[in-house]
């Protein structure tokens, strides 16, 4: 009887987080920021349906696979569309989902959904990008479930992990300037760069004391490089995000070529704080 007890208290404990509705409501949104958000949170890069292109790619019906040690995850669909996407979502439901990983029907999501790092959004952002997610068109494509066996498949166990791996604390504390504030912004909020480019331990937590330092590729091939031993030059960082050309003569590619897509549609400034902050980490 106390170990259930002890069950249950845990269970109420680490139950899904929600913002309460309407606490946005208050907020003026403005899609045309909210298409910059959604461009540097890179929901496009994982949500598009496999093979589209050009404008197709804004048709969120999900189905990209992502392995992982956990199994893999399916992207859903998350278009517009009130019956199979997210149209019949509140706008605190959204941010509840961002900053949370919470379901309105009460689930844990997985993080492979980076939460962890829109955790940090800011309240305005949230709005501006469920403004803009408005206009995004529809789709009635099913979501697909994700490959995932026990005991992964038990989503309760992931309020035991948010406890663990969440955080409202920024990786890096001491920022020197504006400038590199809004590039820790774009890299550990939006960008969720952390995601790929920090190991992770046993659990899936990342790694934060090794931030940024290069991790095993998901999947199974080759290695994410570390951006905290990167000696380039600021402005090839900034330019390698507008273009994807290296130093070196090389391109973007794999995962890495639509992030490069994304950032080469945000103003040069906001490249110039990524490339800023990366400097800052050395």
């Amino acid at each position: 009887m106390a170990a259930l007890c002890v069950a249950a208290a845990g269970l109420f404990v680490t139950r899904p987080a929600k913002l309460p509705d309407g606490a946005l409501d208050g907020l003026s949104a403005d899609p045309a920021n909210g298409e910059q958000v959604f461009y540097a949170a890179g929901c496009i890069s994982c949500h598009a349906a496999p093979g589209t292109t050009g404008p197709a790619k804004l048709t969120l019906a999900g189905g990209q696979a992502f392995p992982s040690d956990f199994g893999t995850f399916i992207a859903p669909n998350i278009s517009p569309d009130p019956d199979h996407g997210i149209g019949g979502w509140t706008l605190s439901e959204f941010a509840s989902a961002l900053r949370y990983g919470s379901s309105p029907d009460g689930q844990h999501y997985y993080p492979a959904f980076p939460y962890t790092a829109y955790a940090h959004m800011t309240d305005q952002d949230i709005a501006d990008l469920w403004a803009f997610w408005q206009g995004l068109p529809p789709s009635d494509v099913p979501s697909q479930p994700h490959q995932v066996g026990f005991p992964f498949n038990i989503r309760a166990s992931l309020g035991g992990w948010k406890m663990l791996f969440m955080s409202k604390d920024w990786v890096v504390a001491d920022i020197p300037s504006p400038e590199v504030e809004r590039g820790r912004y774009l890299v550990e909020a939006l960008g969720h760069c952390g995601e790929c480019h920090t190991p992770r331990n046993a659990l899936g937590g990342l790694d934060t004391a090794n931030w940024l330092g290069g991790a095993p590729n998901p999947s199974g091939s080759g290695k994410i490089p570390s951006l905290a031993a990167l000696d380039w030059a600021a402005s090839d960082i900034a330019y390698y995000l507008e273009t994807g050309f290296t130093p070196d003569f090389d391109s973007a590619g794999g995962h890495m070529a639509p992030v490069v897509q994304n950032f080469a549609r945000l103003p040069a400034a906001d490249r110039d704080a990524v490339a800023a902050y990366i400097k800052a980490l050395q």
